[in-house]
């Protein structure tokens, strides 16, 4: 499986774990292709791998059987130091609680990951503006985590995702801290921003009125994708 034009391509995708005397199978080859600018909701209940997919998805840990392409790049393998050099320029990562720096304002927040790729300050702060902005959160640029809402931190979240324009968006349960209101408020300007810019994401979610708002809805399952 080699389609040149896909943003994701994962095959035969295994993790497992010991338990005692026990063999956890966690995941039992997962096949999935993203095209580019796709936003693909992974849908499941807690504690069916969806984290376990995503972190495989974004080398955050091995352990893992199968392979992995990002924009063609084949990672699976690679060593520590172009893994890094993945997440920072091809992956933007969103999950359920927003870890912003509570030191820094909204808009440093979103200048941060652009500075540590290398980014000159000025284009790094237009493009937190015009993100943050875009979010809804123009009159907020100055705000600390502290005084902003749940849905406005991870409004922050979102922009620092993208501050990079990776290729693909990896986010874990991202409205789950959410009230229902706010979550779908936040979701949808998400969903809006990324289809905008022409992103695409993989989007992991146990909510299925919020992942039917996506492009497709794969569900994970015993381990393998249906």
């Amino acid at each position: 499986m080699n389609d040149g034009n896909a943003i994701l391509q994962v095959h035969n995708l295994a993790r497992s774990f010991r338990q005692g005397t026990a063999t956890i199978e966690v995941l039992r080859g997962v096949d999935l292709s993203i095209a580019p600018g796709e936003i693909i909701a992974l849908l499941g209940p807690s504690g069916s791998g969806k984290s376990t997919m995503l972190q495989a998805i974004g080398l955050l840990e091995g352990g893992f059987q199968g392979t992995i392409r990002i924009a063609g790049e084949q990672v699976e393998k690679a060593d520590s130091a172009t893994r890094t050099r993945v997440r920072r320029e091809r992956l933007g990562f969103v999950y359920q609680f927003h870890h912003l720096l509570p030191d820094f304002t909204a808009e440093e927040n979103v200048i941060m990951p652009q500075l540590i790729a290398g980014i000159d300050r000025t284009a790094a702060k237009s493009r937190a503006r015009s993100l943050l902005t875009e979010l809804g959160l123009g009159e907020r640029l100055t705000h600390r985590p502290s005084q902003l809402s749940g849905g406005e931190q991870q409004r922050v979240a979102v922009a620092r995702a993208l501050a990079n324009n990776p290729a693909l968006i990896l986010a874990d349960e991202p409205t789950g801290n959410l009230d229902e209101a706010t979550a779908g408020r936040v979701l949808a300007e998400f969903l809006k921003v990324v289809r905008d810019r022409g992103h695409s994401a993989l989007v992991a979610t146990h909510n299925v009125a919020l992942a039917q708002q996506m492009d497709r809805v794969v569900e994970l399952h015993e381990g393998r994708l249906a």
